[in-house]
């Protein structure tokens, strides 16, 4: 069986949660910008360019993806890559669908959970 350290768990928990907030926010911030493709028939690139990064939400996105890749370097540090990666992928994915269902209020149908399911399986059986 895998050994992980307590740090490697909680730096993996805090990757998953910065990925998936900071995806979250992403995505929030572009549905609230628009289309940009109108924005910059209006306003040329640099208005298109000017709503994207002037978005509170987007830099709050950009701050917790950081976290998010700071964690993984560190998660690197105390396991190994082939364990890492599926397992915060995994966890990630589920954790955006969920927070796609209520904060964003998209449709995530029963093919998106049962994805996450196995692929959740196939991490815990990599654990074993």
């Amino acid at each position: 069986m895998t050994h992980l350290s307590a740090d490697t768990v909680i730096t993996i928990v805090l990757m998953v949660a910065g990925a998936t907030v900071g995806e979250t926010l992403i995505s929030a911030a572009m549905t609230r910008v628009g289309d940009l493709d109108e924005i910059r028939a209006k306003s040329g690139l640099p208005g298109a360019i000017k709503a994207v990064v002037s978005s509170p939400y987007l830099i709050g996105g950009i701050a917790c993806m950081a976290i998010s890749f700071f964690s993984l370097l560190f998660a690197l540090s105390g396991a190994d890559l082939s364990l890492v990666a599926p397992a915060t992928n995994s966890l990630t994915f589920i954790a955006t669908a969920i927070a796609a269902k209520f904060f964003l209020k998209e449709n995530v149908d029963r093919r998106r959970w049962l994805a996450a399911i196995f692929v959740a399986a196939g991490v815990a059986l990599l654990t074993r």
